[in-house]
Parts: structure tokens; C-alpha cells; sequence
């Protein structure tokens, strides 16, 4: 059976503040990472690490190539938000658990269930096929 998405967890997730590493995160702003990045940051006040290719920053924010590239002074990450292909979150996943990221989530339409197998028996919580931006009214945030 596949994995489904935990609303306990969703809520949680999106009410106690924290670090979120955004990954796939650049300055174009026709790509959903960018304003979803701003929801994340402005509505919900979490801290925004953004994650892409170059290592560009975003939104004022020092960007970094790849989750094991961001410091120590930044993190504990609690949340590792990919907007990535579902071929390549994998990737991503196996690096938040590296850094010790608390939790991943996997944006509308990112489907890897093995990698979130792997993401549950670390000790993440996962979300997957979903949306903080688009959830958030379900919870008054």
C-alpha cells in the first residue's frame, strides 16, 4: 500500500516554526517553487534555505547547490520541501536524511514511494503529492 498523507502531520508541519530547506528553488518566477517559497516564508514564517543547481540566492535568502552543502550554522533543517522531478527526488530525500532533516515534503505531483519508504524508516515525516500553499486553508493558516 502506497504512502497517504498524515493532516496531523501537515498541520503540524506548517504551524511550528522552523527551517525549511526549498529545493529546486531559483529566480524564475513562472516556476511554483518561487511564490510557494514566499507563502512559506511571509504566511507562515518559516526561515527559507534556498536549494538549486547553481547555489543562487532567492528572495534575499543565500542559496546553496545541494542540501549537503548548506552549513551547520543552518541547520537543524526541519523541513526539506522538493520541487524536483519525481526520477529525481530520490536523490533529495536520501540527502535530508544525510543532514538530518526532520521532515520531508514532496510537492504536487513528486511521487516516489520508495523514497519515502526509505525518508519513514529514517525517522522523517513525509508528505508527498501535496502542497503547503494549497493546504493551508484547511488548518486557518
Amino acid at each position: 500500500m502506497g504512502h497517504t498523507n498524515d493532516p496531523a502531520v501537515m498541520e503540524r508541519l506548517m504551524r511550528t516554526k522552523g527551517r525549511w530547506a526549498i529545493v529546486g528553488l531559483t529566480t524564475n518566477e513562472w516556476r511554483a517553487a518561487f511564490d510557494t517559497s514566499l507563502f512559506i516564508r511571509d504566511r507562515l514564517g518559516m526561515e527559507i534555505i534556498p536549494v538549486n543547481l547553481p547555489g543562487e540566492p532567492v528572495h534575499g535568502e543565500t542559496g546553496y547547490s545541494s542540501l549537503l552543502d548548506i552549513p551547520a550554522a543552518r541547520q537543524p533543517i526541519d523541513v526539506v520541501d522538493c520541487f524536483v522531478n519525481s526520477h529525481r527526488v530520490g536523490d533529495v530525500v536520501d540527502q535530508a536524511i544525510a543532514v538530518g532533516a526532520k521532515a520531508v515534503w514532496m510537492q504536487l505531483g513528486v511521487v516516489d514511494e520508495a523514497a519515502a519508504e526509505r525518508a519513514k524508516a529514517a525517522g522523517l515525516d513525509v508528505v508527498m503529492d501535496s502542497c503547503p500553499a494549497q493546504q493551508a486553508w484547511k488548518y486557518n493558516l
